[in-house]
C-alpha cells in the first residue's frame, strides 16, 4: 500500500550511514515518513531496502547543509556521533559542537540519540562528550528536545560486537570480566529503532529517557558470554579476566593509537566503561511508549546477529 507523504511527515536524520542509521532510515520510511538524511561524502546507493533517503551532502560543521537538512522537517533525529577519536577534543568537536550546530539550525522537534554512557561522564572522553552534547542541545532547544539514551546496541551490521563472536568462534578459551555483580543492559538494534520511531510519533515535548532492551535490569558478564557461545555453536572454556588487566589493555591501546595515529574504540576510557558495574536501567528511566515496542531477548538477538554475519561471510 502506498503512503502519501505530506510536508508534515518530513523527518531529518543524521547518522543515517552508521550501524543504527542504516536500520532506522528504512523503518521510518515504512511508517510513512519522508526521510532526508545528511551524509559526508557520496551518498551510499545500496542497503536501503527500497527506501533510500533524500540526501544532503555535508557534515555537522556545515551550517548551510544543516539548514537544507532540516528545512520543513517536523522532526529531526540526531543519531550521528563519534565512538572513537584521537583525543578528547576530537570527541567534543562532533558530539558537542556538532550537536550545537544542528540544534541552532532546527526549528521543529529534535530527538537526540545519546548514550547510556552520558550518565557517567567522568569515565571517558566519549561519555563526557555525549553528556556535553545533551546539555548544549537542551540549552538551545529546551522543551523541543527529547533525549534517548540507548545502552550497548548490537545486531545485524554491527562491526563492534562482531569481535566478540569472532573470539568465541576461534578461541578455546573465552576471557570473562571478573565482575560477578556487574549489570549491563543490552539492546537489539531493531528494538532500539522501534522505540525511536515511537518517539517520533509521540509528539511529546522534552524529556530524557533511557532504553533498557529486553531486560532493563541488565545481564551479568557470565550470561552474556554464555549466550554468545550458544549463538556461535561452540563451548569455549570461560576464564576470569581480572579487571586490572582490562585497565592495562586500555592503557596499551592508547599507546598503540598514539603511535599509529589511528583512533581505536577500545582505549583507557572504554576500559573504565567496561569496568563500571552498573549499566542497568530503572523502570522510572524508561519512556512512556517503551512498553509498546518490541523486546528481543539476548539469546534470540545474538542468534539473529550471528546468522546475519554468517550469511554475509563476516563470521
Amino acid at each position: 500500500m502506498s503512503v502519501t507523504v505530506g510536508k508534515e511527515r518530513l523527518i531529518a536524520l543524521t547518522g543515517a550511514t552508521g550501524f543504527l542509521g542504516r536500520r532506522l532510515a528504512p523503518a521510518l520510511a515504512a511508517r510513512g515518513w519522508k526521510v532526508r538524511a545528511l551524509c559526508r561524502g557520496a551518498p551510499p546507493g545500496e542497503g536501503w531496502e527500497g527506501a533510500a533517503p533524500e540526501w544532503v551532502v555535508g557534515d555537522l560543521a556545515d551550517g548551510k547543509a544543516l539548514g537544507r537538512l532540516v528545512d520543513g522537517a517536523a522532526v529531526t533525529i540526531h543519531a550521528a556521533g563519534l565512538v572513537k577519536a584521537r583525543d578528547r577534543a576530537g570527541f567534543f568537536a562532533v558530539n558537542k559542537d556538532g550537536a550545537a550546530n544542528l540544534a541552532r539550525a532546527s526549528a521543529g522537534r529534535v530527538i537526540l540519540i545519546s548514550s547510556l554512557a552520558a550518565r557517567e561522564p567522568s569515565l571517558s572522553a566519549h561519555a563526557a562528550s555525549k553528556r556535553a552534547g545533551e546539555d548544549v542541545m537542551r540549552e538551545i532547544l529546551a522543551e523541543r528536545l527529547t533525549i534517548l539514551r540507548p545502552p550497548a546496541v548490537y545486531g545485524p551490521g554491527d562491526r563492534e560486537t562482531l569481535g566478540l563472536f569472532q573470539l568465541v568462534a576461534s578461541s578455546p578459551v573465552l576471557p570473562t570480566p571478573a565482575a560477578p555483580t556487574a549489570r549491563l543492559a543490552l539492546a537489539y538494534v531493531d528494538d532500539v529503532v522501534a522505540e525511536i520511531c515511537a518517539a517520533a510519533e509521540a509528539r511529546l515535548g522534552g524529556g530524557l529517557y533511557a532504553m533498557g532492551g529486553a531486560r532493563p535490569g541488565g545481564y551479568g558478564w557470565e550470561e552474556i558470554m554464555s549466550a554468545a557461545a550458544t549463538a556461535v555453536g561452540r563451548a569455549p572454556v570461560r576464564v576470569p579476566l581480572p579487571l586490572a588487566l582490562i585497565s592495562a589493555a586500555g592503557a596499551a591501546a592508547d599507546v598503540a593509537a598514539k603511535l599509529s595515529g589511528q583512533p581505536m574504540i577500545f582505549c583507557a576510557g572504554k576500559a573504565r566503561e567496561v569496568r563500571h558495574r552498573d549499566w542497568s536501567v530503572g523502570a522510572d528511566e524508561l519512556a512512556p511508549w517503551a512498553a509498546a515496542t518490541t523486546r528481543t531477548g539476548l539469546e534470540a538477538g545474538f542468534a539473529q546477529t550471528v546468522a546475519w554475519y554468517r550469511a554475509r561471510g563476516w563470521l
